[in-house]
């Protein structure tokens, strides 16, 4: 649960800091920040 929350503020973050990013863009980067997030999951075990 905590890993959804931190991807979740990443994206939030990531949507009110660039208003004028593309859908594609926005995809994009929510991918990224998943990936990010299974790798905290993984080599830091959150």
């Amino acid at each position: 649960m905590n890993i959804f929350i931190i991807w979740l503020i990443l994206v939030i973050a990531w949507n009110f800091g660039y208003p004028g990013a593309s859908p594609a863009e926005d995809v994009l980067v929510a991918v990224i920040l998943a990936l990010f997030n299974l790798f905290l999951k993984k080599y830091l075990k959150l």
